[in-house]
């Protein structure tokens, strides 16, 4: 016999049935509890929801009840439309803080990213900050062109002298050279 088999046996056996204990105490504990919320159910049912007696009443009578349950009707919709509104002012608390805790934890979800028209003059305000002075306008930078050059080129190029120099400056354009090649001027 070892003295020492016996106690580890005994302590086991103990703990065994206090953990059966534990566990009975606690389904009765769920039980009382069920049934205490089943008697506050009852209880607030009979407050809030007399037992309605219509046998005997006149039409009168009748409608002012109707008329009553339809007050009662539209108080507890707007008690229902104020519970709605509170959960969901606080659900979206919750998510908001959700979102900070993930960003303190530094796992961060990307949100959906908007499309925002900005100029090119507030893309280099943003990206260069106080630096960026001077204005983006793109055509203030390309070359000018006056009419009466482009009125003196047409006329230089009208006024060639060769008729072969005349005809390689225009053979890209609508064909004229192979008009010229095929021999017919006029078709």
């Amino acid at each position: 016999m070892n003295p020492k088999g016996d106690k580890v046996s005994q302590l086991c056996s103990t703990v065994l049935i206090l953990h059966m204990l534990l566990l009975q105490r606690a389904c009765e504990d769920l039980e009382r509890e069920r049934q205490d919320r089943e008697e506050e159910k009852g209880r607030y049912l009979k407050e809030k929801l007399p037992p309605l007696q219509l046998s005997g009443l006149s039409q009168d009578d009748l409608q002012k009840l109707c008329k009553q349950l339809h007050e009662k009707i539209d108080i507890v919709d707007e008690e229902r439309y104020d519970c709605e509104h509170k959960v969901s002012k606080h659900n979206k608390d919750i998510h908001e803080l959700k979102l900070k805790v993930q960003d303190l934890g530094g796992k961060f979800k990307k949100p959906a990213l908007r499309k925002v028209r900005v100029s090119a003059d507030e893309m280099m305000r943003a990206l260069l900050g106080s630096k960026h002075k001077g204005s983006m306008d793109l055509r203030a930078n390309l070359k000018s062109v006056k009419k009466e050059d482009v009125k003196q080129d047409k006329v230089l190029t009208s006024e060639v002298g060769d008729w072969r120099k005349n005809v390689e400056a225009m053979s890209g354009m609508e064909g004229r050279k192979k008009m010229f090649d095929t021999g017919g001027g006029a078709q």
